[in-house]
């Protein structure tokens, strides 16, 4: 089953794909797509590792998302987070953006094991005045649109609270 979780910052999608995953039972590998550009990002990421149970496996992928997702075809598989995985691959160049984009929607088409997409909601505020940062919110939006057709949940977290979006 393939869910998206989507919500503000700290509205609770983390912990809430984590409780899922130690629900399942299942092998757990933690793809985080984020970077650590300054140290106070390194302590957050520094932090989630140890929260984690020591028996989930965790894999840093910042770029080849869809490569990595399809390298672990059996696990309960947590990505966190969309939001800057779309950060780093709007920073390429069009044609790997696309790319890596492709790959992505390619390997989920072919998983048959549970993965659950954590991201951040960020087409409720008003439309940005730069230009990059506007392609950022119209690809994001795009990408959270694509992606919740293919999955059979949608969950949204607000307050700590999950509200069903989709459900088949």
């Amino acid at each position: 089953m393939l869910e998206l979780v989507i919500g503000g910052a700290r509205s609770g999608k983390s912990a809430y794909a984590e409780q899922c995953a130690k629900a399942s039972g299942l092998d757990v590998v933690y793809l985080a797509t984020a970077t650590a550009g300054d140290n106070e990002m390194r302590q957050r990421i520094l932090h989630h590792k140890n929260n984690r149970p020591s028996a989930w496996k965790s894999h840093e992928e910042p770029i080849q998302l869809g490569k990595a997702i399809a390298s672990y075809p059996a696990e309960f598989i947590i990505v966190d987070c969309l939001t800057l995985w779309m950060t780093n691959i709007l920073a390429l160049e069009t044609k790997q953006y696309e790319k890596e984009r492709t790959h992505f929607f390619d390997a989920i088409e072919n998983m048959s094991n549970p993965i659950i997409f954590v991201s951040n909601e960020i087409g409720m505020g008003v439309v940005p005045l730069g230009e990059e940062t506007r392609r950022f919110v119209d690809e994001t939006g795009r990408l959270h649109q694509d992606l919740a057709k293919r999955c059979q949940r949608v969950t949204q977290m607000i307050v700590g609270i999950e509200h069903r979006i989709k459900d088949e």
